[in-house]
């Protein structure tokens, strides 16, 4: 019997054996040797809802593996206001690489959970590896690709469209084991009405109205306030606009 190489656990370290990051994220395009020689060098915390994660304009040190939870991204004006710019799930890599300082504000939406490692041990590793390179480069594609599609979704579809949309991204991606066809999903929402409105360019009282009109239409399932309930995805990415 063939054993397939990304479920091999022969070499690897015992805290990469089961890990997401090992088979859906970037350290699956590692060899066990680098995966031991990143081990010794990483180390995993939990962060808070709320906790700060990476700061704008910080001079990067660490990336990060995204273990559970959701990251909020935002961009900061001048004056201090914040948009929020995207979200990152497990096994999103956290961190642009090649670069002295952080561009954006990293938050914990939900507790979040991080393996963490050098800056200069992953771009030395970087250089070694056309795999990781290409595995990072695809990453960061995909999060071009997801930016271009909420461009569209902020610009062209009805506030309807909008709050279905982001049901769907969070649906997706809030538990890579979940199988979304197999039957319901059920999650809390990472972000509150404020944020989801931001994220949206709605107001709040709009996001609670489609949230509503969801629910009365059978779409969602909604439990104390943030527990959302899926228990058709098809009838959800009906609603979204295409």
């Amino acid at each position: 019997m063939t054993i397939r190489q990304d479920v091999h656990s022969a070499g690897i370290p015992v805290l990469c054996r089961s890990c997401e990051a090992r088979h859906r994220g970037v350290c699956g395009a590692l060899e066990p040797n680098q995966l031991i020689k990143l081990a010794k060098t990483s180390s995993r915390r939990a962060v808070p809802p709320g906790g700060e994660l990476v700061g704008d304009a910080e001079a990067v040190e660490r990336y990060s593996n995204v273990l559970s939870g959701v990251v909020k991204l935002t961009k900061s004006l001048p004056d201090g206001r914040q948009q929020i710019v995207g979200l990152q799930f497990a096994p999103d890599f956290l961190g642009r690489p090649f670069k002295a300082e952080s561009a954006i504000n990293a938050e914990a939406a939900t507790e979040v959970s991080l393996c963490s490692f050098p800056k200069t041990v992953i771009e030395r590793m970087m250089k070694d590896s056309q795999e990781l390179e290409h595995r990072l480069l695809e990453q960061k594609l995909n999060e071009l690709d997801d930016a271009r599609s909420w461009m569209v979704a902020l610009g062209r579809k009805t506030a309807s469209e909008k709050v279905a949309s982001f049901l769907l991204m969070i649906t997706r991606n809030i538990d890579p084991a979940v199988d979304v066809a197999a039957g319901p999903t059920s999650y809390d929402l990472p972000l509150s009405r404020s944020d989801i409105a931001d994220f949206l360019g709605l107001t709040i009282e709009t996001v609670s109205r489609q949230l509503t009109r969801l629910r009365a239409d059978g779409v969602i399932r909604i439990e104390n306030h943030r527990h959302i309930i899926v228990d058709s995805l098809s009838r959800l990415e009906q609603r979204c606009g295409g």
